[in-house]
């Protein structure tokens, strides 16, 4: 997980981190996913800002420590690992509950509206959906590698299904991201990669 932020914390929570996310192997949601998200999130906080900047960085780092193809509860796993480790490793002024929050909210992409959260958690949320912002050939890698992911967990037919309905949800949209930063940043570009993806899909 080469990110500065890393250097922060201790040496063992560093390798417990990175140890959660190398089991299992993944396709998307590993450490370069995290550091992607963290490469969004520093163009946030230097254009947008935010309020407890530490507590969504944390956030960040957790999102997907703990992440197992077709299971519910991989958000709030992942929000009791955080927990477990800033109680073993405080970080003076965070906020742990706060950490989680933002965590658990991961849950709810999709389903989420510009205004059911605050702007920290919109933006948030909004760095780790920016790759559908992405440009065309890294979209298509995403979504190969979530295929990949989800090969042998479920039958490839509804997996095809469940997905294109995510997408097509997503389109639907009248604003696919949250907050102000993430929409005028990514919206126009993720349209044209849900179109063709759901186009392909069919």
């Amino acid at each position: 997980m080469p990110h500065e932020f890393l250097a922060s914390l201790p040496a063992e929570q560093q390798l417990a981190l990175e140890a959660a996310y190398a089991t299992p192997a993944r396709a998307y949601h590993n450490v370069r996913h995290v550091g992607e998200v963290l490469r969004h999130f520093d163009a946030a906080t230097q254009e947008a800002g935010f309020e407890r900047e530490a507590e969504a960085r944390l956030a960040v780092l957790y999102h997907d420590a703990i992440y197992e193809p077709g299971r519910a509860d991989n958000e709030a796993r992942s929000a009791g690992l955080a927990r477990e480790h800033l109680q073993r490793w405080p970080q003076p002024g965070v906020d742990s509950g706060r950490v989680e929050e933002l965590i658990l909210l991961t849950a709810r992409h999709g389903r989420l509206q510009p205004g059911e959260v605050d702007r920290d958690a919109a933006q948030f949320l909004d760095c780790d959906m920016a790759i559908l912002g992405s440009d065309p050939d890294t979209f298509s890698a995403y979504d190969r590698a979530i295929a990949a992911e989800y090969r042998g967990e479920v039958p490839a037919w509804l997996y095809k299904l469940n997905r294109r309905r995510f997408l097509k949800g997503l389109l639907g949209r009248e604003r696919i991201f949250l907050s102000d930063w993430g929409h005028a940043r990514f919206d126009a570009q993720a349209r044209i990669n849900l179109r063709r993806a759901v186009t392909h899909k069919q």
